[in-house]
């Protein structure tokens, strides 16, 4: 669902709905499984890089020169597990608000060409409005947006997000958390479901442990989806007409 905005917004009247399938990668920056593969795909993604890793600047820069969006993949505190495990300059709920706004721009700073953040983690500091209203201020200040990765139903970034005025969208499907092929063709399944129902679907992937997988299943079902005219998108490509159509109303 695309928050602060209708869904399809940009369709002109007596037009059939266009099927658009957009597709994120999470956890760049540490030269993780699939990396490689994601980077050659031959459709264009969102490629989510983690700031202050070893690879994250080079990272950010192959996928741009790509032709791939590339986002802030921040880390933010969870509900559960130790806060080391979250990566460096993770935002939690005990920084101050200072510290939160200083660490969203180190972070904007450390990943070359994002467009956007979306949290990686984060169940517990997306449910907390105080948290939320620095990180998504910090966001306008540099002329991002925001990718709720949804991983708190209780998240209240679509909320805040309204309120600071930046644009935000939500993730609605989780393509690998089973990292087996069968899995993960399973949930591509789901997209495509999704997209019987809805114009647009938002999925997210992963580098790391089944990265190859991922890309691999990746590569064959967007080869399908384009053949059924559904339309594949970068993040910041499907906010462009949206966007011009809000600043019209």
């Amino acid at each position: 669902m695309l928050l602060n905005s209708p869904e399809g917004a940009y369709s002109l009247p007596g037009q059939k709905e266009q099927k658009t399938a957009i597709i994120v990668i999470d956890d760049f920056g540490n030269n993780a499984r699939g990396t490689q593969e994601i980077m050659e795909l031959p459709f264009q993604v969102t490629v989510a890089v983690m700031p202050f890793m070893p690879h994250t600047v080079n990272d950010a820069k192959r996928a741009h020169a790509a032709g791939h969006d590339v986002i802030v993949h921040m880390p933010m505190e969870a509900l559960s597990g130790k806060k080391h495990w979250l990566g460096p300059g993770a935002i939690t709920t005990e920084l101050t608000d200072e510290e939160i706004r200083r660490r969203v721009h180190a972070a904007i700073d450390n990943v070359p060409y994002a467009v956007g953040m979306n949290n990686h983690m984060g169940s517990k500091a997306t449910v907390d409005p105080r948290v939320m209203r620095n990180v998504l201020q910090a966001c306008k200040e540099r002329g991002l947006f925001f990718l709720d990765s949804h991983t708190n139903y209780r998240s209240v970034v679509a909320k805040i997000a309204g309120e600071v005025n930046v644009p935000s969208l939500e993730n609605h499907i989780f393509l690998d958390d089973i990292h087996t092929r069968s899995a993960i063709q399973k949930q591509f399944m789901l997209m495509r479901e999704h997209l019987l129902r809805h114009n647009v679907c938002i999925a997210i992937g992963h580098v790391g442990t089944a990265g190859k997988i991922t890309a691999s299943v990746l590569k064959e079902h967007m080869e399908k989806m384009s053949e059924e005219q559904i339309v594949f998108k970068r993040l910041s490509e499907f906010l462009k007409p949206v966007n011009k159509t809000m600043s019209n109303l």
